[in-house]
């Protein structure tokens, strides 16, 4: 192989892990915004339990409900969890995406293990209780669907 080619090939991977984490990114403030509002609509019912947003992160990730699970496959999404677990964890490092000049080059090509200790760490720092299965009940939509769904509301 060319050396050339060998350097265009690394700059596309870059590119495109770089691509990949400013979409996790957005994906985790929404994820965190939903977290949230979750933890604060059930807080009165959930009295005696500790439930903070990082409960619903991990019901989305260790519990996601059947139809959330097909709607996701359908969408092309086949490893939801992983997608969750990491875009939850890249949020909780960053208010803002960094440029791509503000990622080193070895953390771009490695950031999945960076991102799932993340993860894993909120959780730990959360001092959440554990949600059990079926505990919460929700679906997901997408914007259109969601727009859709008022709408009819309205009429």
């Amino acid at each position: 192989m060319e050396e050339g080619s060998a350097e265009d090939l690394d700059r596309r991977l870059l590119r495109g892990r770089y691509a990949e984490l400013r979409m996790l990114y957005y994906i985790g403030k929404d994820l965190t915004r939903w977290m949230e509002q979750c933890a604060e609509m059930t807080a009165a019912l959930f009295t005696g339990r500790r439930i903070r947003p990082e409960t619903f992160g991990i019901y989305l990730v260790e519990h996601i409900p059947a139809p959330v699970r097909t709607k996701l496959e359908g969408w092309g999404v086949m490893d939801y969890c992983v997608l969750f677990r990491r875009a939850i964890g890249l949020h909780a490092v960053f208010n803002e995406i960094p440029p791509v000049e503000g990622f080193s080059t070895e953390f771009l090509r490695r950031y999945h293990r960076y991102v799932d200790q993340w993860y894993e760490q909120r959780l730990k720092d959360s001092g959440c209780d554990r949600p059990q299965l079926g505990d919460f009940v929700f679906d997901l939509y997408a914007s259109g669907e969601y727009t859709l769904l008022l709408e009819q509301s309205w009429k």
